[in-house]
C-alpha cells in the first residue's frame, strides 16, 4: 500500500520569532481596543479612530477617513497618506505591511491580504510580502489583491477584481485576475494639493 502524502502537519506549524512586531499582551490590547473604542465609535468620529490608530504605531496622515467597521490587524505595520479613504468593512490584513497613498481610495468590503501559508511544506510556514497602494488609485468594491502587489499612481481596479500582480498608474484595471484594460481620464484641472 503507498504511503500518504504528507501534504500538510499543523502540528509543526508555529509563528516564526517577532512576526507580528509587538508583543503578544500589546496585539492582545489593541485588539481589545479595536472591538471597543474603534469599532464602537460613531461614523463621524474620524479624527478619534485617527487618533487612537496612531497611539498603536500606524502612520496615519492629515484627512483620513476610515469608517468604524473597517478592520486593521496589525496597525504598526500600516501607513496611510492624507486625504485617504478606507471604507466599509475594509480589511488590512496587515500581517506585513501595507501602504496606501495620498489621496488614495480602498472601496468597502475589499480585502488587502499580505500574507499566506507556504503550499510546499508540511509545517505550512507563513509568508508576507507588503502591499502598496499608490497615491490617487482607487481600488472599488470587493477586491482582493494579494501579497506583494504595487496598484499604481492613478489606477481604478474594477469592483470584485482579483489582484495578485502589479497593475499599471494611470489605468482602468478588472477582472480574475485583473489586467489593464484601458488609460483613466485625467482632470486637467490639477488641485492644489495634488502635487502637480
Amino acid at each position: 500500500m503507498p504511503v500518504p502524502l504528507n501534504y500538510q502537519d499543523l502540528s509543526r506549524f508555529s509563528v516564526p520569532p517577532g512576526f507580528r512586531g509587538r508583543p503578544a499582551w500589546f496585539v492582545q490590547f489593541w485588539n481589545l481596543c479595536y472591538v471597543t473604542l474603534f469599532r464602537c465609535s460613531p461614523q463621524i468620529m474620524y479624527g478619534w479612530r485617527r487618533w487612537l490608530l496612531r497611539r498603536f504605531g500606524a502612520r496615519v496622515g492629515r484627512g483620513v477617513l476610515i469608517r468604524p467597521d473597517a478592520q486593521i490587524t496589525y496597525p504598526w505595520k500600516v501607513s496611510i497618506g492624507d486625504y485617504a479613504w478606507i471604507g466599509n468593512e475594509v480589511v488590512l490584513y496587515s500581517l506585513g505591511d501595507i501602504h496606501v497613498g495620498h489621496h488614495a481610495v480602498v472601496s468597502q468590503r475589499s480585502y488587502l491580504c499580505t500574507a499566506a501559508h507556504r503550499h510546499d511544506v508540511a509545517s505550512f510556514d507563513l509568508w508576507t510580502q507588503k502591499i502598496i497602494i499608490e497615491d490617487q488609485a482607487w481600488v472599488a468594491t470587493d477586491v482582493f489583491i494579494g501579497p506583494g502587489v504595487t496598484v499604481g499612481r492613478g489606477a481604478v481596479v474594477g469592483a470584485r477584481s482579483t489582484v495578485f500582480a502589479d497593475l499599471p498608474g494611470g489605468m482602468i484595471c478588472y477582472g480574475s485576475p485583473a489586467k489593464a484594460v484601458r488609460p483613466r481620464n485625467q482632470d486637467t484641472d490639477a488641485h492644489p494639493d495634488s502635487g502637480d
